[in-house]
């Protein structure tokens, strides 16, 4: 039903090239996730802001509701980023298998988000529930759907870590620069000034940014393009479906996969409490309740290297490499933070000590998603499963639990201290006097919290050396692609030699379709058809021609980068001294040395995995009344003992798994 469903003209991606170009960087991954990520932004700053100080929510049920209610809320975000997760994973279209849900939750994350403000004026109870509800519809469904997909995107688009690593920039602008302007700079200095506490204000504000997130998100689903999913569609090899269980055990055994997931937590923790914090440091430390300036500043002022990190980061990572320049950073991540705790109410200072933080956080912000995608890359080498959705959801799992989770701690520490919300008398918002020991919470929470977090990073960084070899891991995949291809039959086509050929019986299908139109259309209005036809293939050959050349450039341009890269090389090797030459050599050597050993655990690991799952299957399905054993993996000859109950059992067990077991291991 997807694949019918998804496989009409309309439903295409707009992006055909086998290399990622500008136009998808722009639209798919810049202009396309802006809506949802600046809305998720806005949220992520004043949500809580709306439950405390428009809806008072602070003091209900003693506090504790505001407390429990956002973790509880989370066990349900959990569940339903496993089964979202598996569900990705078993989605089989045209289109991909994340992007079709990426489809779908472009209106449910519209419809959701502004169900999220447009709380009934009614008895506390009914909001209560109100706000229960629409905080589980927006955040464990729609923009769970959302946000998996969405991360996706990149690990999904292609294997060419260059390429890879371009879009996880590009996706980390729209998350950070176009959401950051907006939410630092018109929030704090027009638009909070104008909603103060007045609920209808806030309701016509946020539902006007949710619906923004529709069109945009649909603009993300028609400029992405799913390419390493494709390289399995291109074939009509079976492939193995893998347990969940042993899909998560793949996924939560990887040291690269624990590192990674650590990391994310952890950074993620630490950037919870600080959003949450923002606007009260600025309101009761800094600065002065909606003073529009504090806030400004430190978002400006702070967020200024974000904007300088599009043209440093990526260069950086490329020659140093991805986690080194990503563990460097941490460290002056740190040394900001720790700045801006020692003197919190000194603007000058903190401005100093934030603008240091987010320069160190540019390698974060800019190319996580990058390593990430290396490393599922590197369980896939390992293990020979493809575990995009199950590790995703494990990654949503704790981007939603720590929102959850800091923010009912963050809400129990403000009413535990004794926090005071703004009231709007006779018109005006009236915000109270803090006491100290809230002033000393709330500081805590946006500088002091993320000095701790940054050395933590420090250490699990220096464990994460996945891409030293990963170039290496992709070329082992294709040649088991290609074993895969040539064992069933199949004669093997480079994936984007398939991709080519594909897209190019797509034109010639839309070609005649043309004609077709065209031929109907002159002949209605007595228009010369062969002139018409005549001009448009013309036209048709210019933009091929013109394609051929840019394709040839951008060949040549790698090349000679190629040859630069090349010969600095060859002019470093012969400017070393014989000394050098000798470390440089052993050094080359112990990697090589270090690679064997770990091609050697991987392949014994691969070969592991292919057969617990063999093996797993044959015990635990009933319906074949299997007792498989382990050293032969045969069926003894009293259970089947005729050939035909053999075929028989094969094709149900083709039709079952997917995959065709041989005569020979019946027997």
């Amino acid at each position: 039903m997807t694949k019918e469903l998804l496989g009409g003209k309309l439903f295409q991606s707009r992006v055909h090239s086998n290399n990622v170009e500008s136009r998808e960087q722009w639209l798919g991954y810049l202009l396309g996730p802006a809506g949802a990520l600046l809305f998720n932004a806005i949220l992520s700053t004043y949500l809580n802001v709306y439950y405390t100080d428009v809806l008072n929510l602070t003091t209900v049920w003693g506090g504790v509701f505001l407390t429990l209610f956002p973790i509880v809320s989370k066990i349900i975000d959990a569940v339903t980023n496993v089964v979202m997760g598996s569900i990705i994973d078993r989605t089989k279209s045209k289109q991909g298998k994340a992007r079709p849900w990426l489809l779908l939750s472009a209106p449910l994350v519209a419809i959701s988000g502004i169900l999220l403000f447009t709380v009934p004026q009614a008895s506390q109870t009914v909001q209560v529930i109100w706000v229960m509800i629409s905080y589980n519809l927006y955040y464990s469904f729609a923009f769970t759907m959302f946000n998996m997909s969405h991360c996706l995107m990149v690990p999904l688009s292609t294997r060419n870590t260059v390429q890879r690593g371009s879009l996880s920039v590009f996706n980390q602008i729209a998350a950070i620069m176009m959401s950051g302007i907006i939410v630092a700079l018109i929030f704090p200095v027009v638009i909070m000034l104008a909603l103060g506490v007045d609920k209808s204000k806030w309701v016509l504000v946020m539902s006007i940014v949710a619906i923004i997130v529709l069109p945009l998100t649909i603009i993300e689903y028609y400029f992405t393009k799913e390419r390493v999913t494709e390289e399995t569609m291109n074939t009509n090899v079976e492939t193995k479906k893998i347990p969940l269980a042993t899909q998560l055990k793949i996924t939560l055994t990887d040291k690269y996969m624990l590192i990674v997931l650590a990391y994310f937590l952890v950074y993620t923790i630490g950037s919870c409490i600080k959003n949450l914090g923002l606007v009260y440091y600025c309101n009761y430390v800094l600065g002065t309740y909606n003073d529009g300036t504090t806030q400004m500043l430190i978002s400006v002022i702070g967020g200024l290297p974000m904007g300088l990190g599009i043209f440093l980061v990526w260069p950086l990572a490329k020659k140093f490499g991805k986690r080194n320049v990503t563990l460097i950073g941490f460290i002056l991540y740190a040394i900001g933070s720790a700045i801006c705790w020692i003197v919190p109410t000194n603007m000058v200072v903190v401005l100093v000590g934030q603008f240091i933080k987010n320069i160190g956080g540019l390698p974060c912000a800019y190319v996580f998603m990058a390593l990430f995608a290396d490393t599922l890359d590197h369980i896939e080498w390992k293990s020979g499963v493809r575990t995009d959705g199950n590790a995703m959801s494990i990654y949503n799992i704790i981007a939603v639990a720590s929102v959850g989770i800091c923010t009912g701690i963050f809400n129990m520490l403000l009413a535990k201290s004794g926090y005071v919300a703004p009231e709007l008398i006779n018109g005006n918002t009236i915000a109270h006097a803090q006491t100290q020991v809230v002033k000393d919470i709330i500081t805590f929470s946006f500088v002091g919290l993320e000095v701790i977090t940054g050395v933590i990073l420090v250490a699990l960084l220096a464990f994460l050396n996945v891409e030293k070899t990963i170039v290496k891991k992709q070329a082992i995949i294709k040649e088991r692609q290609k074993a895969a291809c040539i064992a069933n039959g199949e004669e093997w086509i480079e994936p984007e030699v398939k991709a080519t050929i594909e897209q190019e019986k797509m034109e010639a299908e839309a070609e005649e379709i043309f004609k077709a139109e065209l031929k109907t259309k002159c002949e209605k209005s007595g228009k010369d058809y062969e002139s018409l036809l005549k001009q448009h293939e013309d036209k048709m050959k210019a933009n091929k021609e013109k394609a051929e050349e840019n394709r040839k450039a951008e060949a040549q341009k790698e090349e000679a980068k190629a040859k630069i890269l090349e010969d600095k090389k060859q002019k470093k090797l012969s400017s070393m001294t014989e000394t050098q030459l000798k470390k440089y050599e052993a050094k080359i050597a112990k990697d090589e040395s270090a690679w064997e050993v770990e091609k050697s655990k991987g392949e014994e690991f691969y070969k592991k995995v292919q057969e617990i799952n063999w093996l797993e299957i044959l015990r635990t399905d009933q319906t074949f009344c299997i007792d498989a054993i382990t050293s032969g993996r045969f069926f003894t000859p009293s259970q089947y003992a005729s050939l035909r109950m053999k075929d028989a059992i094969v094709d149900q067990f083709r039709d079952v798994y997917g995959i065709r077991p041989s005569i020979n291991t019946l027997n």
